[in-house]
């Protein structure tokens, strides 16, 4: 992905956009799940990333090593956290404060124009190249819904393009 090549890591900024680049494409969450992600909820060791999801639903989603590294990397060189209670808040901005949905979309719009992608890209688009890998790699739709945190699988086929009506 030009994109995440394309992310400036000598500033702890750039080391944070990329991990939520990383994971945004690498665990395929919703931004709102990115922004809410907690620090508790990185198992490095067990390869998952805990995350609340609509209907304030936890599932637990694959963390594969270029994300784990990336955010590693950030969570090395992340800022205090303007509070205590902010303390477990993984993307934090300038300011010691979670870092919002708005921010995130603007980065990315930010990181598309740097790495000349001209095409409309938002955080959603990472969550959809993500789904629609894992099926065209063979990966079961059942497990996809779930790794998405889709209650219907008619969701998960909507979302990956994917048309089940020619499948014998």
């Amino acid at each position: 992905f030009r994109i995440i090549d394309s992310v400036d890591v000598t500033t702890w900024q750039g080391c944070r956009d990329k991990a939520i680049l990383e994971v945004l494409y690498g665990c395929g969450i919703r931004v709102s799940e990115a922004v809410g992600l907690k620090v508790s909820g990185l198992y490095f060791a067990e390869g998952f990333v805990r995350v609340i999801g609509k209907g304030n639903k936890e599932r637990l989603v694959p963390l594969n090593d270029m994300a784990a590294e990336s955010l590693k990397a950030y969570l090395d060189r992340r800022p205090e956290s303007a509070s205590a209670e902010l303390n477990d808040v993984v993307f934090l901005n300038r300011f010691g404060r979670p870092l919002s949905r708005q921010s995130m979309f603007k980065m990315i719009k930010t990181q598309a124009l740097l790495s000349d992608i001209r095409k409309e890209i938002s955080p959603h688009t990472f969550r959809h190249s993500f789904a629609t890998h894992l099926v065209e790699h063979g990966a079961d739709l059942r497990v996809v819904q779930e790794m998405l945190g889709h209650e219907s699988v008619t969701t998960t086929e909507i979302y990956t393009h994917i048309d089940t009506s020619t499948w014998h």
